[in-house]
Order: structure tokens, then sequence, then C-alpha cells
């Protein structure tokens, strides 16, 4: 895989957005943790640094060795990044005395710098930090000032060496994507050579050379991850791809018998497995997030196993884990980014399942696994649907799991996903689903009091998943809809619209 730009994780929020943008500009980067920056940076053409949640005056800050890296590559230091260069060489980092957060505008720059070529005075940038640059590190220019903000951005001379206070990558900074192509493409030389189907022909080589003529099982979910791992692995090893698509109980109504008639024209060698009561066996009494999603990948495994061991000579386990999985599983490759939940197909096998992983979407983004679906001519259809949870409605039911609980929520999930296709609504919509809350309330229907459950419709838009805004749906559908999920689904009488985005909130409850 090519390299291209080496992204440096001291911890920041924005880290993975720094990445997705580098990605938009079709240039392949990778995300390492400070403290693991690689041997051989030889395939690296930039390095941009990060910010964090440290203060550089902290005992805790990173301090990374970056000797073998400043100077021999193109640098662009954000945040944090910019404060490490100013405040462990020459320069000084105080704590600001005006709170330095938010938007801001670009008041000064300096005239000729290639860094802010096609960015004018008053440009709006995002800044997120508590301490300031109060002198520049040695060596070093100024290039753009804020009203608050005297030392916004600079460069060190004679090398290509830059720092910002401000987080580009966000979608506050207006001009951030632009100075990122200017850094990358005219500082750095890098070519835009990431694309689709660049993607695919690296993808289908590496796979043939990694597998060979070994046996692979994988598990499809009816989604586009799952779906376009398989066709990427159909088109490097053929016959010996062995698809398995699990009824965990928890799916959505009829989407057993549905993808299954779906995936008959795709070429695709599939066997349907019905485990729905093992799953909702093992789900029995368990509460916890977490602990439901250990168990349902625990659930995952042994049926992966059982059927694994019906194919003679199975060597590999294939998963379409993409990299917001991975991301929010784990620190990033076991920095300092903080866990935000995990994923069932991530975090290995026991040792129990003699069996390698592969994971050809590991590093790919949402809407870049679109592409490269659309590239091997996946059908619109399946590559638009909406991300469903691997956990599936276990997640959307909060507390305990019981039969009638999914029969509820799948009910209710049906009406509003039918509806947004009626509206014209769903392909404005990047994920929506309903949640099924642990409390009940008191309603009146007909002349009787009830005391049933509540139900949360929760629709967002995003691109990546990284970061979600909710739905701002017509009155008149939400009306309708609500109305139609308490005349038809026993069991609810109260229906409320989620307006949370991501961050604060994730796109699940759970």
């Amino acid at each position: 895989m090519q390299k291209n730009v080496l992204i440096l994780d001291f911890g920041s929020q924005y880290t993975q957005l720094i990445a997705r943008r580098v990605r938009e500009l079709n240039i392949y980067c990778e995300i390492v943790p400070f403290n693991k920056i690689p041997d051989d940076i030889s395939s690296f053409k930039a390095v941009i640094l990060s910010g964090s949640p440290f203060s550089v005056r902290g005992e805790d800050a990173p301090h990374p060795d970056l000797s073998k890296i400043r100077g021999k590559l193109p640098i662009l230091a954000v945040c944090y990044g910019a404060q490490y260069f100013a405040h462990f060489h020459g320069g000084k980092v105080e704590a600001s005395e005006t709170r330095e957060y938010g938007r801001a505008n670009l008041s000064v720059i300096k005239d000729g710098e290639t860094l802010f070529d096609g960015i004018m005075e008053n440009s709006q940038v995002w800044m997120s930090h508590s301490d300031t640059i109060k002198e520049l590190p040695a060596n070093s220019v100024r290039i753009a000032s804020t009203t608050d903000v005297l030392n916004a951005a600079y460069r060190i001379e004679g090398e290509q060496t830059y720092g910002i206070q401000f987080h580009p990558e966000v979608y506050h900074s207006t001009d951030g994507k632009q100075l990122l192509e200017n850094f990358l493409v005219k500082i750095a030389d890098v070519a835009q050579t990431w694309t689709p189907g660049k993607f695919v022909d690296l993808t289908v080589s590496e796979l043939k050379e990694k597998i060979g003529d070994d046996k692979v099982v994988l598990g499809l979910s009816g989604g586009v991850d799952s779906s376009v791992a398989a066709v990427l692995l159909h088109k490097a090893i053929g016959k010996n791809l062995y698809c398995i698509f699990v009824n965990n109980g928890l799916l959505r109504k009829g989407e057993f018998e549905s993808v299954l008639d779906q995936y008959k024209d795709m070429g695709l060698n599939v066997k349907g497995v019905d485990a729905s009561v093992r799953f909702l066996d093992a789900l029995s009494g368990v509460s916890d997030p977490e602990e439901k999603r250990k168990a349902i990948g625990n659930a995952f495994i042994e049926v992966f196993d059982d059927e694994a061991h019906k194919i003679k000579d199975v060597t590999w386990l294939a998963q379409g884990t993409i990299y917001p999985d991975a991301i929010e599983s784990v620190s990033v490759n076991g920095g300092p980014s903080a866990t935000i939940k995990s994923h069932h197909n991530v975090g290995g096998l026991p040792d129990f399942m003699k069996l390698k992983i592969v994971e050809p979407l590991k590093m790919l983004f949402k809407d870049e696994v679109r592409g490269v679906g659309a590239e091997m001519g996946i059908d619109e259809e399946l590559l638009g649907r909406h991300p469903f949870p691997g956990p599936g409605l276990a997640i959307r039911i909060l507390g305990d799991i019981t039969a009638e609980k999914v029969r509820i929520l799948q009910e209710v999930d049906h009406i509003f996903i039918q509806g947004l296709r009626d509206w014209m609504l769903y392909d404005k919509v990047w994920q929506a689903g309903a949640i099924l809350l642990p409390v009940s309330s008191v309603g009146v229907m007909g002349d009787e009091r009830t005391y049933e459950k509540v139900v949360a419709l929760r629709a967002v838009e995003s691109t990546d998943g990284m970061t979600a805004d909710w739905v701002n749906l017509p009155y008149e559908f939400l009306q309708k809809t609500s109305n139609t999920i308490i005349n038809r689904v026993k069991g609810v009488n109260r229906v409320v619209y989620d307006i949370s985005s991501k961050p604060p909130a994730t796109i699940e409850w759970e």
C-alpha cells in the first residue's frame, strides 16, 4: 500500500478528521501514535502532527524524538504540534490570557507564503487550545495572526516545517482543505493518486499474494462493508471464498431472507445460517452495552468456527472492518486517543480458533468503501444502504434483550425506514433507526389507560460516521410516522425524536 503521508497522533479528538480530509484530496495517509514512529520512513513524503488534550507545559506532555523526521520531510504541526516545536525548540508557550476556543478569523497573512495560497484575510478558522505561543521557536517567521492569537501560524526557516494554532481539518475552518492541499501538494509535492480504482488494483494484488490458494470464510451482514469486502476477495481468490450470512435474531424485519436474495446475482458463494436462538440465549439477562457487544462477538466467532470446520482446510476469516471501527474500538494503534466503544468485529480471535484474519477495508472510511464498491460495479441500492450496526438491534434495545422486545423494535424500525423511502427521504439521510427505551409511559387509547414502551427515532447526516448532525425531518413525516407506530405496534404508546449530534453523542445509543 502506498504510504505518502504520516499522521502522528498526540491524542486529539480531531486526529481522524485530519486523515479524512487528506483522503478527500486523493492522498493516502496513515495514523500512528506519536511514540511509534516507523523505523523506515522512506515511503512517506510528508508528516502532520495532530493536536492533543495535553499541555506541552505539563509533566505528562508527549515528547517524541522527531530527529529522523525534522528537516528531512515537510512537517505541518497542528495546535499541540505547533506548540511542541515552540516549547521544546527555543520558543515559549504559556497559558492563554483569553480563551482561544471556537471560531476566529485570520486578520494578517504574510504575503507570498505558499501555505496560504488562495486563502484571504478574514478567513474563518477553528481554535481549540488553552495554551498559546508567546515566542516562536528558533529561526521562525510568523506567517499568520488572528485578532486574539498573534502567532496563529509560523514557518521555520531552512526547513519545510510549519506550525498552526488552529484546526484546518474541521468543518468550521472554511479554507482548511485548501491549506492542507497547499501543504501536501504545493510544498510536499505529494501526488494525488489515491483513487478507488487504484485501491482495487492494489488490494486485489495484495490479497492474491497474501492468501494464495488458501480458503477464506467471510461473515456477510448484508451491509455495504462486508459486501464490498466480499467482492474484493472474490476478485482475488474466486471460488476459495466461502461467505456465511448469519441470522443472529437481531436483524431488521425480513432481512435474513431479503439479503440472501440480494446476493444471488452477485456470483458469491453464500450460505445462510439461522443462529437466532443461540444469540438470544447468549444475551439473556445481559444489560451492559459492552457486555452485549462481547457476547455477540463471541457468538459470531462460535458460529464461524462451527461453519469453518465444515469447510475443508479453511485458513482465513475475512471481516468487513473499516477505519472508524478500529479507531473507536481501541486507541489508534495503541496510541493516546481515547477508546469510545468496542466493535464486535475488532480485537482478534480466541486461541481455540486457528484462523488468520484478513481485513481488506480496514484503512478505509465509509464513503471510500462506497467509492470502491461503485468502482467494482456493485448495485447502487446496496451501496446506498444505511449503515447498520454489527450487533444489530441488540444495541438499539437499551437494557436486557428479549424476543418480545426484538419483535417490537423490528416493527417500529420497519415503519420508520419504509416511511423514509415512501417520502423520498431515505437517500437524504446517512443513517436512521429506532431505539427501544428501557422506560414505560402512561398513555390513553380509547377510554383506557395504557402503560407501555417508549421508542426514539434517530436520523443523522454524515460522511464517514466520525461526526454527525441530526436531520431536520419534516414535521408532517414525523407526525405520520409516530401515529402509525403507536396505532400498529402493540406495546408502544409514545414516540420521541433524537436531536443530538456527534459529538457529544454517538450515533448509536449503546
